[in-house]
């Protein structure tokens, strides 16, 4: 009963930030969910013992809700916004707790990264379907066939991206893998001048050693280096960079944003054939197992309820992320992406007893801040009229 009551929450929260339409505040308080309270999906380690956490900074923004909107003067502030920055924030910081956790508790290197990922997924791809299914919930799309085989490079990409960085995670500190996706610009970079086509200013070439040079220099004193995580944090790299240039790619075809209606849409789409396209995967990876992971999620809660939390999480930040992104320009993007990583580096590392050397934090530092230049420098150095 409890753990209905939780998912009930669960999903009551994510579809007030998500996309929900109606007075989904409401239906909180009647629920008797508070604000204030601990969060609605909670962290739990191997024995069982939930992870508290003080959610008070979210109150103000969640009651602003209930705020009048009939003739009521304009706040200057864009309470939604704010809402999807801390949604974005609270989501990404608390998706890589419970996957850590999950991964943890289901033995870690030699555990199932692959199939905690997919099912993930398949959790996403659930809510996602709520949401089309849902009255009043959110308009479904009008895509074609075509339209769906157009959309699988960029869904097999964030699908391998994603297993991609779950398996990361799973063979070394989250911290640790944090950083090396950090330079995904690198990647980026490399890709869209020599595969794509598409000019890189020597500005940002310019940029690419500070961020390389900090990953580098936090790598050094890594208590839990692995060679596996480094690769797999660098294929997820890869495959974060190629999607990119796919999506933009996909969205220059005609029409096809209006049938697929909101970026909603288009991150459940993307969400639900990632799903279907890692089942093979897991499959060929660790489907002979896969009767050994039921067992031991049956046996050890923190498995299946890290899990179920962990694929909620992903979707609701990841979803906030585009909302924000369609709200601000590219350079508040930046600088929120560059301040997200941050918090969840130092925050998470503190959470899991992770090393936080000072050479760690100095390359850490250092790389995300070659990160952030990277994103402005042509806005910096733009040629005189």
């Amino acid at each position: 009963m409890k753990v209905a009551t939780t998912l009930t929450l669960a999903f009551i929260c994510c579809a007030s930030a998500f996309g929900l339409n109606g007075q989904t505040t409401s239906v909180m308080k009647k629920v008797g969910f508070d604000a204030g309270s601990k969060p609605m999906v909670q962290a739990i380690d191997v024995q069982g013992n939930r992870l508290g956490s003080n959610m008070q900074p979210l109150k103000s923004a969640v009651a602003n809700e209930d705020a009048p909107r009939g003739g009521a003067t304009k706040s200057p502030v864009d309470i939604g916004l704010l809402l999807y920055f801390g949604l974005w924030y609270l989501g990404n910081y608390y998706y890589n707790i419970t996957n850590k956790l999950a991964l943890n508790a289901a033995g870690g290197k030699v555990g199932f990264p692959m199939t905690i990922s997919s099912l993930q997924l398949g959790v996403g791809s659930i809510y996602a379907l709520f949401l089309w299914l849902a009255p009043d919930a959110r308009s479904r799309p009008k895509i074609s066939m075509d339209d769906i085989v157009k959309m699988l490079p960029v869904a097999l990409c964030f699908m391998g991206a994603h297993s991609a960085s779950v398996f990361a995670m799973g063979m070394g500190a989250v911290s640790f893998a944090q950083i090396v996706k950090a330079s995904e610009p690198a990647f980026a970079a490399v890709l869209s001048q020599f595969v794509y086509g598409k000019k890189v200013s020597t500005a940002k070439w310019l940029c690419l050693p500070i961020v390389i040079g900090g990953v580098i220099l936090a790598s050094v004193k890594e208590l839990d280096f692995a060679w596996s995580a480094l690769i797999a944090a660098c294929i997820a790299n890869m495959f974060a960079a190629v999607r990119g240039n796919e999506n933009k790619k996909l969205m220059e075809t005609p029409g096809l944003k209006d049938r697929i209606g909101t970026v909603g849409n288009q991150f459940a789409i993307t969400t639900v054939l990632g799903f279907i396209l890692s089942l093979p995967v897991l499959f060929l990876r660790e489907g002979s197992r896969f009767g050994e992971f039921v067992q031991l999620a049956k046996t050890t809660p923190a498995i299946w309820m890290n899990l179920v939390a962990s694929g909620l999480w992903f979707y609701g930040y990841n979803e906030c992320a585009t909302m924000t992104l369609k709200k601000t320009g590219a350079v508040t993007q930046s600088v929120a992406n560059t301040a997200k990583r941050v918090i969840v580096i130092v925050g998470v590392a503190l959470v899991l007893g992770e090393s936080l050397s000072p050479i760690k934090l100095i390359g850490c530092s250092i790389g995300i801040g070659g990160v952030f230049l990277y994103s402005i420098i042509d806005n910096l150095v733009k040629p005189k009229k």
